[in-house]
């Protein structure tokens, strides 16, 4: 079985989707199973349903708006670099509503809804292929995956909302009585689990450079620095799931093709430009195209 497992990244989503178009387009790869964390959860219902189109045009056309229903901050560029800064004011009124996290992205919630219709979910859960999105929970400690195979319609789209949470920036989901946050704060690649659903040969795409290349600016303010400690926390969680993923996958017979950004994208995948989504998208399909043509060559050598 084939599995396409797609990383969390915000923002940088996008690239994976030109990597996605590529593999199903043109090397027309036949995936039965998809596994996504956070921006990546976003992406495997439209993939599983042969809407690449759709959901280009989604990840071309996204801005800040659609995302947040209050945005904790505001973006600074300077010097040609976009920094983010404190919106004091949507803090506060965050606060004062009486909410545990510095924004809201409940628009997010309204733009999953709009973009997967019910028809289009009754397609998919009657429909050979697996669709699962990876969820934090906070309450119980632990990671959960939701299969579309298991929930209802209003249920499965807050699960993939759920997953794409970037607390305390983003809003805290409570469902069935527990706390959830998003999905990369447990397990940004979910290769093992692919591996436990039964995948035997699996495309993975890393919002990430498989060398570090990154130097960090110093710290501007609170946010910043927060921006930062949870990059860095993830990239290390990232790290230990390529390595846990690899390690099954060795015990289990498992191909493992992973696809890495070739650049650092973005410092921050919080920010939602259209302009450098629809470049990340076309660089994701023209690194799959490369790479693939590369192995080729290797191969026949």
């Amino acid at each position: 079985m084939r599995a396409l497992v797609i990383s969390g990244g915000g923002s940088k989503g996008a690239f994976a989707g030109g990597v996605s178009q590529y593999l199903m387009q043109k090397l027309h790869y036949n995936y039965e199973l998809f596994l996504g964390t956070s921006t990546g959860s976003l992406l495997i219902s439209h993939l599983a349903l042969g809407e690449i189109d759709k959901i280009k045009n989604v990840y071309t056309s996204v801005s800040q708006d659609d995302i947040f229903s209050n945005c904790p901050f505001v973006i600074q560029n300077k010097y040609g670099v976009n920094t983010i800064g404190i919106n004091h004011w949507n803090v506060f009124k965050n606060f004062y509503r009486g909410s545990k996290t510095f924004g809201e992205s409940h628009n997010l919630l309204k733009l999953i809804k709009k973009t997967i219709t019910k028809e289009e979910f009754e397609e998919l859960k009657s429909g050979p292929k697996e669709v699962v999105v990876t969820v934090s929970n906070l309450s119980h400690n632990t990671v959960e995956y939701k299969s579309v195979n298991d929930y209802s319609y209003d249920d499965f789209c807050e699960w993939v909302w759920i997953s794409c949470n970037y607390t305390p920036f983003m809003s805290l989901a409570r469902k069935n009585g527990c706390e959830y946050a998003d999905g990369g704060l447990a397990n940004m690649v979910p290769i093992e689990e692919a591996i436990k659903r039964g995948a035997t040969e699996i495309d993975v795409i890393v919002l990430q450079t498989e060398v570090s290349h990154l130097n960090r600016m110093p710290s501007k303010n609170s946010f910043s620095l927060l921006t930062n400690m949870f990059e860095f926390m993830l990239d290390r969680i990232e790290h230990q799931n390529i390595r846990i993923g690899k390690y099954v996958a060795n015990h289990n017979n498992t191909i493992i093709n992973f696809y890495y950004t070739p650049t650092v994208l973005t410092t921050n995948s919080l920010i939602f430009n259209e302009e450098k989504m629809s470049a990340w998208w076309e660089s994701g399909y023209n690194f799959a195209k490369f790479k693939n043509i590369e192995t080729s060559q290797i191969k026949i050598e």
